[in-house]
């Protein structure tokens, strides 16, 4: 998948800040053994976050389009069911009927695991996006000379302890924008990331 090799350049991209081992004060990182950083503000602000948080929003508007459509469809065979009621006999009614029936419960089945699989991975996605970054983190806090990151969320006090959030956006993004120059973002995939989720 596309975010994965999106990873694997941005671990590359990574090693690339640092190539041999510099004094924080050389890159302008303020020293401190102990840094924090803000997740959600990580995942909401920095270019990759927000192209990962689009793409989900996109596959969930695409599954919504697609339920439309089914709905629709559905609701024409229904109609076309019913015209034929008076034409066919009570037997070959209840057959149609059935298998119409069959039909609609597995439509409901495969939408609800669909959207199951969705939410699946809008949950995961900030976790899996911190494993992508966690090689820009890392050096990040080396350079810092810090010896623990902290979540800034589940810190208290905070008056001596370094933010670097802003600094790992800054540099989580310029690796983004390098991997985008290099291979740009398709126009579209969704319909096909959809219709992979039913299979």
């Amino acid at each position: 998948m596309r975010l994965s090799a999106a990873g694997i350049a941005l671990g590359v991209l990574a090693s690339l800040f640092q190539p041999e081992p510099v004094q924080a004060q050389d890159v302008g990182v303020v020293q401190s053994g102990i840094v924090l950083i803000d997740p959600e503000r990580l995942f909401e602000q920095s270019r990759l976050g927000r192209s990962i948080a689009q793409r989900v929003q996109q596959e969930r508007d695409a599954l919504i389009a697609m339920n439309r459509q089914l709905e629709a469809e559905l609701e024409a065979e229904e109609q076309k069911l019913t015209a034929q009621r008076e034409e066919s006999s009570p037997e070959e009614f209840r057959a149609l009927a059935d298998a119409f029936d069959e039909k609609v419960q597995q439509i409901r089945r495969d939408s609800e695991r669909r959207a199951r699989d969705l939410e699946r991975n809008r949950e995961r996605a900030p976790r899996d996006f911190l494993r992508q970054v966690e090689p820009i983190l890392i050096d990040v806090m080396r350079d810092a000379g810090a010896v623990v990151v902290l979540d800034q969320r589940s810190v208290l006090l905070s008056a001596d302890i370094v933010d670097v959030t802003d600094l790992a956006i800054a540099r989580i993004d310029a690796a983004f924008d390098a991997i985008e120059s290099v291979n740009p973002a398709p126009s579209s995939d969704t319909d096909d990331d959809v219709s992979d989720t039913s299979e």
